[in-house]
């Protein structure tokens, strides 16, 4: 894969990325995900796991990784993996998220599996726990789940600690998005400026052809120079062969149909869209296994047309309609 700065950041990334939500803990609401870790859902057999899809994923092209403090563990599977293959600084661009703590315990049933907290002493644990993993391959830093309700956008304080912790490490600060308010929280972190400068450099939003309504907001943000990363590409799996829910059966002969004219699989097809969007400088496959990274790359010979553009549109549902699905969805 050719790499590409990310927006005007100079941090150079592919456009394809690995997010480790599912690699690093044994509970998670992608479909299928328990039966992907069968039998390997102990902490040494996900590492295992999780070191196999990364060196597909490096052997492939992939230069962009994104772990987070409540994936588990995943963002110390990442760090052995980086030590063991002896992977220079800056040869992958690394990125990784505070806000919230895992606690499921290594448990699939659990009662809370992670809880969100954006405040300043936990940004200030947080950022030392991943500094002290990751190091210096840490490329980008993003506030997990920003959101207008949890108040971290009008806190002077911590902001202007983010903007002191990015100015002495030479850390990107940038912010992922959740809920049906995704533009408006977007909007409201490009105001957010010290010394002139802005504070975000790069956003991590959901958007696929089931929930595509921040697109004009990312479009501008990369407009104005910021990194723009996108998650959930396959909804959680819903836009994937596994998908058998009795409500969804019209929409997956619709994918399945455009799928079979472009030679690929219903997954391919779904992240094809979005590399087709010139604003989308990385799209993160969200795989568990090797098999499934392998299926997500064939998007990238996908030859997405305008025929699929006006075809899958009807998919789109509206931004309340997604997220109470999505909150929904079953761990495993």
């Amino acid at each position: 894969m050719k790499l590409k700065p990310l927006g005007h950041t100079g941090c150079l990334v592919s456009p394809m990325g690995l997010g480790l939500a599912a690699l690093g803990r044994p509970g998670y609401i992608n479909l299928g995900h328990g039966t992907d870790l069968a039998g390997r859902a102990d902490v040494a057999g996900m590492e295992a796991n999780a070191h196999a899809v990364l060196d597909a994923a490096w052997e492939k092209g992939i230069r962009y990784v994104d772990a987070a403090r409540s994936y588990g563990k995943a963002e110390a599977f990442l760090a052995s993996w980086l030590d063991a293959r002896h992977i220079p600084e800056k040869e992958v661009a690394v990125g990784s998220k505070w806000g919230y703590r895992y606690t499921a315990d290594w448990q699939v049933t659990a009662t809370h599996h992670e809880i969100k907290e954006h405040t300043l002493d936990h940004f200030s644990s947080q950022w030392e726990e991943s500094r002290a993993l990751l190091g210096k391959h840490l490329d980008l830093y993003q506030i997990h789940s920003a959101t207008l309700e949890s108040g971290v956008l009008t806190d002077t304080r911590l902001l202007a600690l983010l903007f002191e912790a990015k100015q002495a490490h030479g850390v990107l600060m940038g912010l992922s998005l959740s809920g049906p308010l995704q533009a408006r929280t977007l909007a409201e972190a490009r105001k957010i400026r010290f010394d002139g400068l802005p504070l975000f450099d790069a956003v991590q939003a959901t958007c696929n052809l089931l929930e595509p309504s921040a697109q004009t907001a990312l479009a501008e943000a990369s407009d104005a120079g910021m990194g723009i990363i996108i998650k959930e590409a396959l909804a959680n799996g819903r836009l994937t062969d596994r998908n058998t829910h009795p409500g969804f059966s019209r929409q997956t002969t619709m994918l399945a149909t455009q799928a079979e004219r472009l030679s690929c699989s219903i997954d391919a097809l779904a992240m094809a869209w979005l590399l087709s969007k010139p604003w989308a400088d990385v799209v993160l496959s969200g795989a568990t296994t090797t098999e499934h990274l392998l299926s997500n790359l064939k998007a990238l010979d996908v030859a997405w047309d305008a025929e699929a553009e006006e075809a899958l549109a009807p998919l789109a549902e509206s931004p309340e309609a997604y997220w109470a699905f999505r909150k929904g969805l079953a761990w495993n």
